[in-house]
């Protein structure tokens, strides 16, 4: 007999078992004959039993990053509706999953690493994945030329952006490169990786209240020198997945 977290993949009620676990250790499954709430996940039942999952928000994209892009986009009322997106970072795709899932028409995702990208936009027609691709040099990498071309556009109407281990700071130079004027960007700032080794603790956390505005300040001197002006920077809803709190920004390229 399978374990529970197996079969939920089976059944198509969890993308993995990481993120069956997930639900089950939230207390979200249930067997569909009695509502007995399921605990472990190791449990071994039949391969016909019958399970329901409860509504997960975090369950509602590739990853819990596209909620956070989501208040962003709530907060502005922006509409993604026939827009192209460029995705700086796409790892998982959470971004990405959530720009589709409010309109966009095609997103392209640019990320240095390999093999992240949630097969189901993986397999995606609206989804274009530029891997090993170096943000710090994407403006003059030609498969992100080509993946314009491929649209028939000559920039992105919209980027977002959600990037690790690198200050936003040196991939905004590339960004002020590849958009058209009135485009935009909507960015999640981690301050962990603005404020170099000696502005966190041994537990990779910001505790220096302080260093948050030092982080706004030095982000909006750098956008306006590159033609960026930040029309909107709150903060994130939730947590980064170490406990650090995160920003959120909304510029437009003059």
């Amino acid at each position: 007999m399978p374990r529970l977290d197996q079969l939920l993949v089976t059944q198509g009620l969890a993308r993995s078992r990481t993120r069956a676990q997930r639900l089950i250790r939230h207390g979200r499954v249930r067997l569909a004959m009695g509502g007995t709430p399921l605990t472990k996940p190791g449990e071994k039942l039949p391969e016909a039993t019958g399970l329901t999952v409860e509504d997960d928000p975090e369950e509602r994209y590739a990853s819990r990053a596209g909620l956070k892009l989501e208040a962003l986009i709530e907060a502005l009322e922006l509409s993604l509706s026939g827009r192209s997106v460029l995705d700086v970072g796409q790892s998982t795709g959470g971004f990405t999953d959530c720009a589709l899932h409010c309109g966009a028409r095609h997103v392209i995702g640019v990320e240095v690493g390999h093999d992240q990208l949630d097969a189901r936009l993986r397999h995606d027609p609206r989804v274009t994945c530029l891997e090993g691709l170096n943000a710090r040099a994407m403006a003059s990498d030609p498969r992100l030329e080509a993946a314009f071309a491929a649209l028939e556009i000559e920039g992105p109407e919209l980027a977002v952006m959600d990037v690790s281990f690198i200050s936003q700071t040196l991939i905004l130079p590339e960004l002020a490169v590849l958009l058209p004027p009135e485009s935009e960007l909507l960015s999640l700032v981690k301050p962990q990786f603005e404020v170099g080794p000696g502005g966190v603790n041994a537990r990779g956390l910001v505790v220096d209240q302080r260093r948050f505005a030092e982080v706004e300040v030095r982000i909006r001197q750098v956008c306006a020198a590159l033609g960026f002006e930040i029309l909107h920077w709150r903060q994130s809803p939730l947590l980064g997945g170490d406990g650090n709190r995160e920003f959120l920004l909304h510029a437009v390229r003059r």
